[in-house]
């Protein structure tokens, strides 16, 4: 779609299709799996039976954003339209009321003086309507001070034109200025990976902007959408859960200078925990992905949207890189954005995985044998480094913490160290004054 319109060159196009015949061949089911997001960002959704249509209505000018553009300029173009032939009919009729339609002899004096001076058929008073409305005035026709009617019809015309021309001009700003239009510069990779990092296995994707112009306050969202059953037997068809972005600064925030691996590190805590090569083809989830930020040009939050279905996820490969330094700038090379290559991994899951490096089931995880706990953000925890045993590094924000733990120990030796000496001192004095 970016390659038509000419925001992307033509070979990232054939390379993106020469990516999709490189894939490894993958299981696939006849008919289509729905989706609740489109891969341009659209919703999925079709509402039926919807009885109380009248509320759309209440909302007009929401509802007229919301259409078509063919829809919009119709109703743009009715709305001139029906007013010009509503006055029309309007300044006709006053004319016909005052006398002013009647046939005159030329050869007799001048008559009485008409209401609208040049109107003699509905042509002509329509004729007027248009230039009253759209403040042309040729000059042949205007308004006299025979018919108070006539002036105040005059007064209502023009501020109704203006109403009409205050809110079709508004439309037509906000279609044009739609945050979903920012939206269309914002690139997602067309499938997700499943790779090992720093030990691991972790979802990631990439996005990308085309543009220069920055996106302010960028945020990323995962979420998680199965069908799930309870425990008491109902079915929920749409389960969302929310997946933790792996971020240092234990938020979802993101500097989108440019294209970006977004990472998910699948843990006891992930949704994704079960989740194998094998079972992978067989799974009904979609993972729903929400970029949101302020358009630094015009100050407007947008959001752009994408998905990933189990067939659009790779498992055991990794993207390649794209970015490199040139003439003291960093350069991106697009047309490697969706490129992967293969990389060793196991098709165990990540569960499978930490039962046979033996970590503990239980529900305290603070005594994980070989795995520790590092902070993933949002209060969260993870598995990623080694525990306290051996020399493994440590998180660098434990490490804080394990030296006030240690000075506060050795204090605690030296305080016992000096009440024992106090004892001793004290058990010898009474033994030379017994003496």
């Amino acid at each position: 779609m970016l390659a038509r319109k000419g925001l992307l060159p033509d070979g990232f196009l054939l390379t993106r299709l020469a990516e999709d015949q490189n894939q490894p061949n993958r299981i696939r089911s006849r008919s289509q799996r729905a989706r609740f997001i489109t891969k341009t960002g659209s919703c999925n959704v079709v509402h039926k039976n919807i009885m109380e249509q009248g509320r759309f209505l209440l909302d007009v000018f929401t509802t007229m954003v919301d259409l078509k553009w063919q829809h919009s300029l119709l109703i743009f173009t009715s709305a001139f339209l029906c007013s010009w032939m509503l006055f029309a009919m309007v300044w006709w009729l006053l004319a016909f009321a005052h006398g002013d339609l009647e046939p005159r002899d030329p050869d007799s004096g001048p008559g009485p003086v008409p209401c609208v001076t040049a109107i003699h058929s509905f042509t002509s008073a329509f004729l007027f309507s248009i230039e009253v409305q759209v403040t042309i005035g040729f000059g042949g026709r205007m308004v006299t001070e025979e018919c108070p009617v006539a002036i105040i019809m005059l007064i209502i015309q023009n501020i109704l034109g203006l109403i009409i021309n205050a809110v079709m001009l508004g439309c037509v700003f906000m279609k044009t200025a739609q945050a979903n239009r920012r939206a269309e510069t914002l690139i997602f990779s067309r499938n997700a990976v499943i790779a090992t990092r720093n030990g691991r296995p972790t979802f990631m994707f990439r996005v990308g902007d085309l543009r220069k112009s920055m996106i302010i306050s960028a945020t990323i969202q995962l979420q998680v959408i199965r069908r799930t059953v309870t425990a008491e037997g109902e079915v929920v068809p749409v389960c969302q859960l929310d997946i933790q972005v792996e971020n240092p600064l234990r938020s979802n925030g993101i500097f989108l200078v440019s294209p970006l691996i977004i990472s998910h590190t699948i843990d006891r805590g992930s949704p994704l925990y079960d989740l194998s090569a094998q079972s992978l083809a067989t799974e009904d989830l979609e993972i729903i992905v929400i970029l949101e930020g302020v358009v630094e040009t015009t100050g407007i939050t947008m959001q752009a949207r994408t998905s990933y279905t189990p067939e659009e996820i790779l498992w055991g490969r990794r993207f390649v890189s794209i970015i490199t330094e040139e003439d003291a700038r960093y350069c991106v090379d697009y047309s490697k954005f969706g490129n992967t290559v293969p990389v060793r991994m196991s098709s165990l899951s990540a569960k499978e995985l930490d039962q046979s490096r033996g970590v503990q089931e239980g529900p305290s995880e603070t005594q994980l044998q070989g795995w520790g706990l590092v902070r993933a953000g949002r209060g969260g925890f993870r598995r990623g480094g080694r525990t306290c045993e051996g020399s493994a590094p440590h998180p660098w924000y434990n490490q804080s913490a394990k030296q006030e733990k240690d000075v506060e120990q050795k204090g605690q030796n030296k305080k016992v160290q000096l009440e024992v000496i106090g004892r001793q001192l004290e058990e010898d004095g009474l033994g030379e004054m017994s003496d």
